[in-house]
């Protein structure tokens, strides 16, 4: 037969139920407290390294511009910024940009500026020559006659055809052409960076002396010459005079 429990004894058994119970209920709820805090700490640092990777410096920095000769110029300030996307754009809308000092008709590098509240910003600008035709010339060996009015057009100094854009880039010397004084000359050209170099004679005409025509001595001869002939004379055949 089983033995009763006494009253003293029934106390420890529900006191130990009764901690043993809570011991499991607040691990419970300290696990679940545990958990929720770690998953709100690695959201929030998704969320702040997110904002970080999209913050721009905003720092402005310039191009170094380029462009040909007798080219319309940009006025869109975001061409001149070399880290447009890197600037936001309420920022961008309150740049001022001057390019006034700019010379676009000819070649040279020019200042221009952005301005940012009080503070200006320098950049350069280069304007460049517009590259020309590569070809290359062979000059012509000219004869002119004592006195000579020397052409000024290059085309008859050059054997190869020339369009307007490369006459116009040509540069010819005659400065060394003497047309008073019968010898051999040199002349120059120069044709983007390339010097040639050809050859001018002056020279002097040849005089011609006039032959007198022969008398004619027989009737025959002085008929054919469109003479008269007088057997009383000698000579006898009298010609024309020329007109």
């Amino acid at each position: 037969m089983k033995k009763s429990l006494s009253n003293k004894q029934r106390y420890i058994i529900a006191g130990a139920i009764a901690f043993w119970g809570f011991v499991f209920i607040g691990s419970g709820v300290t696990m679940t407290m545990m958990d929720t805090p770690v998953k709100e700490t690695k959201t929030e640092f998704k969320v702040v390294q997110k904002r970080v990777a999209n913050m721009k410096s905003n720092e402005i920095r310039l191009k170094t511009m380029e462009q040909e000769i007798n080219q319309p110029i940009s006025v869109n300030i975001k061409d001149y910024l070399e880290n447009a996307n890197d600037i936001e754009d309420k920022i961008i809308n309150q740049l001022k940009l001057d390019t006034s000092m700019v010379n676009v008709n000819q070649a040279g590098t020019y200042t221009y500026t952005v301005t940012y509240k009080k503070k200006t910003f320098n950049g350069t600008f280069t304007i460049k020559e517009k590259p020309l035709p590569n070809m290359v010339l062979t000059l012509k060996n000219l004869n002119l006659e004592l006195g000579s009015t020397l052409s000024t057009d290059i085309q008859n100094y050059v054997n190869e055809p020339l369009t307007d854009e490369v006459k116009k880039n040509i540069s010819l010397d005659l400065s060394k052409v003497n047309t008073a004084q019968a010898a051999n000359y040199q002349y120059t050209v120069t044709y983007n960076g390339r010097l040639y170099t050809g050859t001018i004679t002056i020279f002097a005409p040849q005089k011609v002396e006039e032959t007198k025509p022969t008398t004619p001595t027989t009737e025959e001869e002085c008929i054919k010459a469109n003479g008269t002939w007088d057997s009383t004379k000698t000579p006898s055949c009298t010609l024309p005079e020329k007109k």
